[in-house]
């Protein structure tokens, strides 16, 4: 029964211990602090504070649809983004601000426009480079190769024959 009651009594925080800990220091008495340390848990998982997570809460998609808001303006340009951006110019020089700041509300343009035909590369960095320089660069897109089964059997027969004109 004494066994039982030592376990529950087994600190947790230095906190618990209130003053004590810091008495026994100043006072010398090194049993005292000694058991005092041995008396917290050893296991790191009960001293280490953690934090719970927070609560699921409704997704954003799920937030726009309650309140019947549009879709997030994108933060990287697209090609619509600059169709967007022409309509908005044109309707500030037709008919003034008011128009531009309802079509942006309507179809909002993105927040950035990175330069097109860098290679991903500032624009800064890709213009100083020589043609020579800006040539070795890795394209952006894969070329795909236009093949299908037909096309691999005759580049297959031609090398073929192509290999027995050159050996005979």
């Amino acid at each position: 029964m004494q066994i039982h009651t030592l376990d529950k009594a087994q600190l947790i925080h230095e906190v618990q211990l209130g003053s004590h800990l810091s008495h026994a220091v100043e006072g010398g008495r090194r049993a005292d602090f000694a058991l005092m340390l041995a008396m917290l848990s050893p296991d790191l998982l009960e001293t280490t504070p953690l934090d719970t997570p927070p609560a699921q809460g409704k997704t954003e998609s799920e937030l726009r649809a309650y309140f019947e808001l549009p879709p997030a303006a994108p933060l990287s340009s697209t090609e619509q983004c600059y169709e967007h951006g022409a309509q908005q110019a044109q309707a500030f020089h037709d008919s003034g601000l008011s128009d531009v700041r309802l079509l942006s509300g309507l179809q909002p343009t993105a927040l950035s426009y990175p330069p097109q035909g860098t290679k991903g590369m500032p624009e800064e960095l890709y213009h100083n480079l020589s043609g020579h320089e800006r040539r070795l660069l890795p394209p952006t897109e894969t070329t795909r190769v236009p093949a299908s089964p037909q096309d691999l059997y005759l580049s297959l027969l031609q090398a073929k024959r192509f290999s027995e004109m050159y050996i005979a």
